[in-house]
């Protein structure tokens, strides 16, 4: 049983109007068929707005919202995951789980308003910038390297009051400190590796690791080959460095995945769509406690996120 912490799934939906999520195993990576041949049993979906597309506007927003509404929840095997509630339904039946995230907070414009708007319709985890800076924070590929700004700290406290989890993946080292100043709940890095076994700056530093453990959040490791390693090959193995690194860090219980399917295009051989994560699971197995595997793949996702939704549908 897998949980996975990212996917851009509705991108791609979004982008070829032609491709079904109930049925597409060759230009989706991570459509219904291949989530249940991986045995993925929670999937965050997140809303993606590239800023160099036409109407980035809120309107934009909810377009992807409606397109997660019509093809992902609508599916018969598929139930939203808003609450405690609602995951404790799906661990127990033989349903699958969606969770609806937003990566990259543009289009909100710091307005409480449109926070709650889209929080009554289902998202419960916002990462509050991509790679560069917009009214909220820089990320990680901004060249000034700056942090939160004055709306971004208020945000960051409103999504605290409301319940909505932060995800700083995509924020700069400054905005990640900024976030855990201002932040009164646990947050999360759905999809980030350790820098210290791969020099990317959409990695984090040991300290930052360190201080998802001290919070008692997690850390979804992500699949992008160059996130996984500085060489010229890559393997399924090269991941292991990375979830070596953080146990030794005390970080055993704070480790899952977040693939970034469907936002990749480069793979690592043996890990090509969800389908595949049997071949990684049987690599863990190999190396790994199974008590301390089943938490990389599923029970440490699941108490972060037991803790941090709301308890019931509201």
């Amino acid at each position: 049983m897998i949980i996975d912490g990212h996917c851009d799934a509705i991108l791609k939906l979004f982008l070829d109007p032609k491709t079904r999520f109930d049925s597409d195993r060759v230009k989706m990576q991570a459509s219904a068929p291949l989530l249940a041949e991986g045995d993925v049993k929670l999937q965050l979906f997140a809303i993606f707005i590239d800023d160099e597309m036409p109407n980035h506007k809120f309107h934009h927003m909810l377009q992807y919202i409606d397109l997660f509404y019509e093809q992902v929840a609508s599916h018969p095997e598929f139930h939203v995951v808003r609450s405690g509630q609602d995951l404790a339904a799906v661990m127990a039946s033989s349903k699958r789980g969606a969770l609806l995230t937003i990566e990259g907070a543009d289009t909100l414009m710091g307005d409480p308003m449109l926070l709650r708007t889209v929080y009554r319709l289902g998202v419960r985890a916002i990462g509050l910038t991509w790679n560069y800076a917009n009214w909220a924070a820089d990320g990680a590929n901004e060249p000034r390297k700056g942090g939160l700004t004055l709306l971004g700290r208020q945000f960051v406290k409103e999504c605290n009051q409301l319940g909505m989890m932060i995800d700083v993946s995509h924020l700069s080292e400054k905005a990640f400190w900024d976030v855990a100043e201002a932040s009164t709940k646990p947050f999360f890095a759905s999809h980030s590796n350790a820098i210290q076994i791969c020099q990317h700056q959409r990695n984090l530093t040991n300290d930052q690791i360190q201080e998802l453990i001290r919070i008692d959040g997690i850390m979804g490791l992500n699949f992008v080959p160059y996130f996984v390693t500085n060489e010229k090959t890559v393997s399924i193995k090269d991941i292991l460095k990375h979830i070596d690194h953080v146990c030794a860090l005390g970080g055993v219980n704070h480790i899952g995945f977040g693939a970034d399917f469907d936002g990749i295009t480069q793979f690592i051989p043996g890990l090509l769509n969800a389908g595949d994560y049997q071949n990684l699971a049987e690599e863990l197995y190999k190396r790994y406690q199974k008590e301390e595997v089943e938490g990389f793949l599923h029970k440490n996702w699941m108490r972060y996120l037991h803790k941090n939704l709301p308890k019931d549908r509201n």
